[in-house]
C-alpha cells in the first residue's frame, strides 16, 4: 500500500518560525533552520516551510532563507511557500534545495507561469495552495492580499484538473492553530475528489488525523504549532496511529545512535 504521509510545518514570518493562530497572532519560535533540523530528526515524512508575509509585501521568496536550509543536508525532502511570482522563482528554489515548491497567488495571477513551472520541473514538484473556508454558501477561498474570500477561481479548478499539479495542500485558514479545529468538510465538500489533498489548519489529535487519512483523497496531513509543544511529538503521532498507513517514526532510532558514538 502507497504510504500517506505525515508534513511537519514550519510558518516563518518576519525571518522567524512563528506560532501561527488563525494568521492573525503569533508568537516566536526561533530560527526556521533550527526547528527544520530538528523535524528532519524526529521522523517527519515531509517538511514544508511557508514564508507568509512574502506575497502581501511583493518580496518575492526568501531565498536567503532557502539557500541555509539547502546547506542542512536534510534527509526529509522539503517544501517551500512563499511569494512565488513567477517560472524563474520556481527554478531557483528548486536550485537552492526546495524539491517541491507551493503556488498560492500565482494560481489568481498567472496561471501561464504554473503551467510554465509545471513544465520545468514537473507536474510531481507543483503543489498547488488553496486557504479555504466553509461559509452558507459554499466553499470560499481567502485571499491574505484583499482579506476577500471568494469562489474557488474556474481556472484553479480546471489546473489542478489538468495535472499541472500534483497536490493541492487545503488549508483551513479560520481554524489554523486552532486545536482539533480542522473542518471536515473541506475535504468533502471539495470539488475535484480525484486531485490529491494535502490537509492542514488546526489539526491536532490522533483521532482527527486518523478520520482525514481514511479519506481516499487525503495523501498527507499537515501538523504546524502542534509539533513545536514536545520534543517527541511524531513519535507519539506515529505511534497513536500504527494501523494508518504511515511510515514509522525515525527519531528513536537516530538518538539510541548517536548516543552510543
Amino acid at each position: 500500500m502507497l504510504k500517506k504521509r505525515l508534513v511537519g510545518i514550519v510558518t516563518v514570518k518576519n525571518g522567524w518560525a512563528v506560532q501561527s493562530f488563525g494568521y492573525r497572532r503569533y508568537l516566536p519560535l526561533g530560527k526556521p533552520e533550527c526547528l527544520v533540523e530538528n523535524l528532519d530528526r524526529w521522523g517527519v515524512d515531509e517538511i514544508l516551510v511557508q514564508v507568509i508575509d512574502r506575497s502581501a509585501f511583493c518580496l518575492g521568496p526568501d531565498f536567503s532563507l532557502m539557500g541555509r536550509l539547502g546547506t542542512l543536508g536534510l534527509e526529509t525532502p522539503l517544501l517551500y511557500a512563499g511569494g512565488i511570482r513567477s517560472v524563474s522563482d520556481g527554478v531557483k528554489l528548486a536550485q537552492l534545495g526546495a524539491d517541491r515548491v507551493i503556488v498560492d497567488a500565482l494560481l489568481r495571477e498567472d496561471l501561464t507561469s504554473v503551467k510554465g513551472l509545471s513544465e520545468r520541473l514537473g507536474a510531481q514538484a507543483i503543489i498547488a495552495s488553496l486557504p479555504l473556508a466553509v461559509q452558507d454558501d459554499g466553499l470560499k477561498c481567502f485571499d491574505y492580499r484583499s482579506q476577500t474570500s471568494i469562489p474557488i477561481p474556474d481556472g484553479t479548478l480546471e489546473i489542478m484538473q489538468s495535472g499541472v499539479v500534483s497536490e493541492v495542500l487545503i488549508t483551513d485558514w479560520q481554524h489554523e492553530g486552532m486545536p482539533g479545529g480542522f473542518e471536515q468538510k473541506l475535504v468533502e465538500d471539495f470539488p475535484l475528489p480525484d486531485v490529491p489533498v494535502i490537509a492542514f489548519g488546526g489539526i491536532s489529535e490522533p483521532e482527527q488525523i486518523r478520520l482525514l487519512l481514511q479519506s481516499p483523497s487525503v495523501v498527507a496531513v499537515g501538523v504546524g504549532n502542534f509539533l513545536s509543544y514536545r520534543e517527541h511529538a511524531v513519535q507519539n503521532y506515529k505511534d497513536a496511529l500504527t494501523d494508518m498507513p504511515l511510515r514509522h517514526a525515525t527519531y528513536e532510532t537516530a538518538f539510541s545512535l548517536r548516543s552510543n558514538d
